[in-house]
């Protein structure tokens, strides 16, 4: 089975302090890297997500009502 274009999924581990290992391919992927703050969504009907961090501004931006400018969200 061939994923749609630009859809991805890995599979990661929790350690014994609840961490898990971005993959390379992905942190390759959407720029993350040592150092980097990310932030992690919680949905209980929906699950988890990771978004990536160009778009949380806009995110953020429609979730609080804010407009942010456009050299913020680039």
């Amino acid at each position: 089975m061939n994923p749609p274009k630009g859809k991805y999924a890995w599979t990661v581990k929790i350690g014994e302090k609840g961490q898990f290992v971005i993959p390379k391919e992905a942190r390759e992927l959407f720029g993350i890297s040592p150092g980097d703050t990310i932030i992690l969504l919680g949905d209980e009907k929906r699950g988890l997500a990771i978004p990536p961090k160009n778009t949380f501004a806009k995110f953020a931006a429609r979730a609080f009502g804010d407009t942010v400018p456009e050299e913020e969200t680039e």
